[in-house]
């Protein structure tokens, strides 16, 4: 095995099953069963097991297909599916369905993600399986919330697009969607919140209940800011790289060797602090530079001005410089600079996992854990992303089933 996240690093990484977590964890002795796929479920998933949930990820025979996904979906079984057990059932098949809704009534969650009308072709649905386990929470996580729209086959980009965050986040005349599956996570996460609703409100009545996410939905709180900005003074906004920024110095400069970085004074107070550190004297004697909002004013002069005097100044030094007096500033960074952070090594934000597939299957990479602590520790990895049906004889043993009837399921083709 090798550790860390590029292939040839050294083996120092701990196995990630053996890694110690927070004792006892939130959720512990809740089972959660994920019939889902892609990010929003398998993200929702990924929360309640981080949490202490036994999350059992019930995959198609072939397993599911984001496990060989290649480019930008590379990643996404590996992120998203630790702390999971995985069984492997023909749902189109009658033992099948059988199986699933045995292990249906033995969950207080079930999480699924599929088309509209998916579920209940299976028999699966809320109104199918609410009769068999009244205690269930079933969180059902679509494109959009019921209502008019809710027929429609959404993905990340598309409620981006309709949602006003790709207008937001490109040039007018550009529209650019956000370089992360923003709404897939942020949705899958708002199902993990329902969930822990409804399993309060369910401590307290002894009954499951139906939890909705939408990614639509989801998008729409992303802009709200921007929606309310409208609303209370009828002017609507700019898209972000157009906007009329708030704070004065508020940008990314490029400086010596080429190399960018964001810099910010962003107060009455910051200004001349920023002045001083880099020998602006003149800046901040100058009666048009007096607030904040006079600053805002002289942006299309000021601005051009800053980019001239911070050309030969070396990003490492401007980071030294401004984090000695305590001034916003951040390098900019590519995602796989981050696998070498000091802070997310040192704070623990990074922890490593086994590869269930692929061309680096068995090997060890570092994952990124959920960006909390509890009681001062981070909710680490107690399983690394499981192969296809690694637990399906452990599970069907615990459904009863016999070594028999086990391996006749398996000649069936009904599990894996």
């Amino acid at each position: 095995m090798t550790a860390g996240g590029r292939p040839g690093s050294s083996a120092s990484a701990a196995e990630p099953d053996a890694q110690a977590s927070l004792q006892p964890l939130p959720l512990a002795g809740i089972r959660v069963l994920e019939f889902t796929h892609m990010v929003m479920g398998p993200t929702c998933g990924m929360v309640l097991a981080d949490l202490g949930a036994d999350c059992i990820k019930v995959e198609p025979i072939e397993g599911e297909h984001t496990r060989n996904l290649l480019g930008s979906g590379a990643g996404f079984f590996p992120l998203f599916n630790r702390n999971k057990r995985s069984v492997a059932l023909d749902l189109k098949s009658i033992q099948g369905r059988e199986l699933a809704l045995r292990l249906v009534a033995t969950a207080d969650v079930l999480v699924e993600n599929f088309k509209p009308g998916a579920m209940a072709r299976l028999g699966l649905d809320w109104a199918s399986v609410r009769a068999l386990n009244p205690r269930l929470i079933y969180v059902s996580l679509k494109g959009f919330l019921p209502g008019p729209y809710e027929h429609r086959t959404a993905l990340d980009e598309v409620v981006q697009m309709m949602g006003g965050l790709a207008y937001m986040t490109g040039r007018p005349g550009d529209p650019l969607r956000a370089g992360s599956s923003v709404n897939d996570i942020m949705g899958g996460m708002f199902g993990a919140i329902g969930t822990l609703a409804a399993l309060m409100r369910r401590s307290q009545t002894g009954v499951g209940e139906e939890v909705q996410a939408g990614l639509f939905e989801n998008n729409v709180l992303l802009v709200a800011q921007h929606m309310m900005q409208f609303a209370v003074t009828g002017k609507p906004a700019d898209p972000m790289p157009n906007r009329i920024s708030a704070w004065p110095v508020y940008d990314v400069f490029t400086v010596a060797d080429g190399e960018q970085i964001f810099l910010a004074a962003v107060s009455d107070h910051q200004w001349p602090v920023f002045c001083d550190l880099l020998g602006f004297a003149d800046l901040k004697t100058d009666e048009r530079l007096r607030s904040n909002n006079d600053r805002v004013r002289a942006r299309a002069w000021l601005i051009p001005l800053l980019r001239e005097r911070l050309q030969t100044w070396r990003a490492a030094d401007l980071s030294a410089a401004f984090e000695k007096v305590g001034l916003p500033f951040a390098p900019i960074r590519k995602p796989e600079e981050l696998l070498d952070d000091i802070h997310l090594r040192e704070s623990g934000g990074l922890a490593p996992i086994r590869v269930p597939d692929g061309a680096r299957a068995g090997q060890t990479v570092d994952t990124v854990l959920l960006p909390l602590a509890l009681s001062g520790q981070r909710l680490g990895v107690r399983q690394s992303p499981p192969r296809v049906g690694e637990h399906t004889t452990e599970l069907l043993t615990e459904l009863g089933l016999s070594a028999a009837e086990q391996a006749q399921a398996l000649c069936d083709g009904a599990v894996r």
